[in-house]
């Protein structure tokens, strides 16, 4: 059985990603909370570098932008490639 490990991305790039996931899916900061389960302050930190995704939210963020399609992929190339 192999154990999935989520986007090992950290500040200030996880903030960007979050951020820029959310404007493609044209959402506020207050609509984007609800997708991941969380409240606005949350999202709002995350994208200010105030606190990271915690590994749940952070698989959440990945199969969003899996979902996306050719968007979200460049997303992830975009803040991996590193």
């Amino acid at each position: 059985m192999t154990i999935k490990k989520p986007l090992a991305i950290k500040q200030p790039e996880v903030g960007r990603i979050i951020h820029d996931l959310r404007l493609l899916a044209g959402l506020t900061q207050e609509q984007f909370a609800p997708t991941l389960g969380v409240t606005y302050t949350t999202i709002n930190r995350w994208e200010n570098g105030r606190s990271t995704p915690s590994p749940l939210a952070m698989e959440k963020i990945e199969g969003m932008l899996k979902k996306m399609g050719g968007e979200g992929q460049d997303l992830l190339a975009k803040y991996l490639r590193n």
